[in-house]
């Protein structure tokens, strides 16, 4: 099953939970945390390590990994910046010019 990382950690376990059909205290007691930090975790209270999620899922029998993201919308909202510049450095005037004019070089005393 793939979960978004949009998600907070309090609703991944909530997740965890629903798909593993543990109630929260069995889970606590599988995974040797208490009760009330497993409720805390869940309802955003505190935050839990990435140790300590992927304990949870372990003992729910799932596994955490990461994957690339899906970078499509980042890539057309790239996409569509670069259109912008693009237009807008056309609409700038131009005026070429005969020679590149560099600046002076400087002799430095040795």
């Amino acid at each position: 099953m793939f979960i978004g990382c949009d998600r907070t950690a309090g609703e991944l376990l909530g997740e965890i939970r629903r798909v593993s059909g543990l109630s929260q205290a069995e889970l606590a007691r599988r995974t040797g945390i208490q009760s009330s930090v497993l409720s805390a975790y869940e309802h955003g209270r505190r935050q839990p390590s990435v140790s300590a999620l992927a304990r949870i899922a372990a003992t729910a029998g799932m596994e955490l990994h990461l994957a690339p993201a899906d970078n499509a919308a980042a890539e057309e909202h790239a996409g569509r910046i670069l259109g912008q510049v693009l237009d807008l450095a056309d609409a700038l005037p131009y005026r070429p010019r005969d020679e590149l004019q560099y600046p002076p070089l400087i002799r430095l005393r040795t």
